[in-house]
């Protein structure tokens, strides 16, 4: 019976559905104790030979029998409806958390990790709160409550009956935390080998033109054989656990109703017998919730995990509004990765004055991506700051900074959606003339026209139907959309063609922009060159 501080930090937020559930159980369960009782009062009336008493009695078993099948499909109704919200409320809370950390809390972590604990354990959560947490309750109310009535029938079977509830309810606590421990090691396993598996699709591409799928299809059986042997050793244990609470319940139910027919009547013993099933049947219910929702147990350590990490910048500005004109000004700007002893970017300072374009040039890690992160604060600069209209950036909500810049970056991400959506990304509320006269400033309705289904044409993942050159003019289109006045190009001339030049031009005009570039042609449609070598400023060029 674990009960995970953490996890009931986490029930705050579905209190209601958690109560709802409990109610039904213990309702389901007082129609079972409801519907003992009476079977005993009708066998102890035909024992004594009144048979009408006996027949009402049993009309009113069939009358429990029928509320009980009403109250046990609320009960599962309420169940599905309680798990489906505990899984939105906090997949949400695990998603606005992971938002506010940003990218620079991704780049430090797997992919697959994170993504295993935002679907997996999140649905291993679901019938932790909505099955095993609500017939805990049940398990500690209902046994309790049926031996304390049993000691006013026959306290000698009461006696018997109340060692037994406790040893089953007591005893394998001692294995539980061997368990937990053993299942957070399954759950590890789990993780790398989910993590391995996500890796190996996303490259497969790549595996296969280095002949590696072997070599990887190798580590990946030895991830699964891994993750079969600590599964076994959780489940010896849970045997283990399990073979003590069926002895208890037998031993029990048979003490009982031995003592009862010692020093009972028929009425005692039949009472003994029905009311010891009632009492162990909120045990095995237990035991059946456990397993369904020991995934989320073993898991909340990854949910911890992303729950406590801190975002690489805090948002505590107050200035709500963009400031204007949006000039963009680096001050001896100076700032080095965590964990790595050399600055990234040391003593920058340049302005690119309002309307007008900047490129950043210079060898790679020379710190021009560096620039562009710390402009839109994904981290703070060590020494220095970096400023908007004169207003340091750390002043803006992060709602506000990154409202007011837009970016089109090397690699174009295009989410599995129709082209609809994907431009919507930038500004949700567009209407369909908005799209295409975006999409038509940067070269891509022509295009996005010729589509099966236009802009409502579903796109791979990644975007991976369209060419490089399409991709990035969507990117554009969104860009566009998004109207922001500041304008971060980041590598965006990697997959040019004279379209998409054409539609960078159009990006650019009456944007403040900085521009992240190596082709000379590009360079040259900058105002302004900066060229950086080893995270400083070399040259400043008109």
């Amino acid at each position: 019976m674990i009960i995970h501080r953490r996890l009931l930090q986490l029930a705050g937020s579905v209190r209601g559905p958690f109560a709802a559930c409990v109610a039904l159980g213990l309702a389901v369960s007082a129609a079972y104790v409801t519907q003992a009782v009476l079977l005993t009062a009708a066998l102890a009336a035909l024992i004594r030979g009144d048979t009408p008493a006996a027949v009402r009695l049993l009309a009113w078993v069939f009358a429990v029998i029928a509320v009980r099948a009403a109250l046990l499909w609320a009960r599962e109704a309420v169940t599905v409806w309680a798990g489906g919200l505990i899984k939105a409320r906090l997949r949400d809370r695990l998603i606005v958390h992971l938002g506010r950390l940003g990218p620079a809390y991704l780049t430090g972590t797997r992919t697959g990790n994170v993504q295993t604990t935002l679907v997996d354990g999140v649905e291993g959560l679901d019938p932790y709160f909505s099955r095993y947490l609500p017939q805990v309750m049940v398990t500690f109310c209902v046994p309790v409550a049926l031996v304390g009535w049993l000691f006013t029938v026959n306290a000698a079977a009461a006696a018997v009956l109340a060692v037994a509830v406790a040893g089953v309810l007591i005893i394998p606590r001692f294995w539980d935390a061997t368990l937990l421990r053993r299942g957070r090691g399954r759950w590890a396993a789990f993780a790398a080998l989910a993590s391995d598996y996500l890796e190996a699709m996303q490259g497969m591409a790549t595996l296969r033109a280095f002949g590696a799928v072997g070599t990887l299809g190798t580590r990946l059986a030895g991830r699964a054989h891994d993750l079969y042997l600590t599964t076994m050793r959780q489940l010896r244990v849970s045997l283990v656990e399990t073979g003590v609470s069926a002895f208890f319940v037998q031993a029990g139910t048979a003490g009982a109703v031995l003592a009862a027919t010692t020093s009972g009547s028929a009425w005692e013993v039949f009472a003994v017998l029905v009311i010891a099933v009632e009492c162990f049947r909120p045990v095995k219910n237990l035991s059946d919730a456990w397993h369904a929702g020991y995934l989320g147990i073993t898991a909340v350590d990854g949910i911890e995990v992303l729950l406590a990490a801190s975002p690489a910048v805090a948002d505590r500005g107050t200035r709500h509004d963009f400031p204007t004109p949006p000039a963009i000004t680096f001050e001896g700007v100076t700032f080095a990765y965590p964990g790595s002893e050399r600055p990234a970017v040391r003593e920058v300072s340049f302005t690119v004055e309002p309307g007008r374009t900047v490129a950043l040039v210079g060898p790679s890690g020379a710190g021009k991506s560096t620039l562009a992160a710390l402009l839109q604060r994904h981290h703070d600069p060590d020494e220095g700051r970096v400023s908007i209209g004169g207003v340091d950036v750390r002043d803006l909500s992060l709602d506000a900074l990154r409202g007011g810049v837009a970016i089109v970056a090397q690699d174009t991400y295009l989410f599995h959606g129709t082209v609809a959506e994907n431009l919507r990304l930038a500004r949700p509320d567009a209407g369909d003339e908005q799209l295409i006269a975006a999409a038509r400033l940067a070269a891509a309705h022509d295009f996005i026209t010729e589509l099966p289904g236009g802009y409502d044409t579903p796109l791979g993942e990644r975007g991976a139907t369209l060419s490089g050159g399409q991709r990035q003019r969507l990117a554009i289109a969104r860009a566009l959309l998004a109207d922001a006045p500041v304008l971060v190009l980041d590598e965006a001339t990697s997959h040019v063609d004279p379209r998409t030049e054409q539609a960078l031009s159009q990006v650019r005009r009456g944007r403040t922009c900085l521009m992240i570039a190596h082709r000379p042609d590009t360079i040259r449609q900058a105002d302004h060159v900066v060229t950086l070598e080893n995270g400083t400023v070399l040259e400043a060029a008109a």
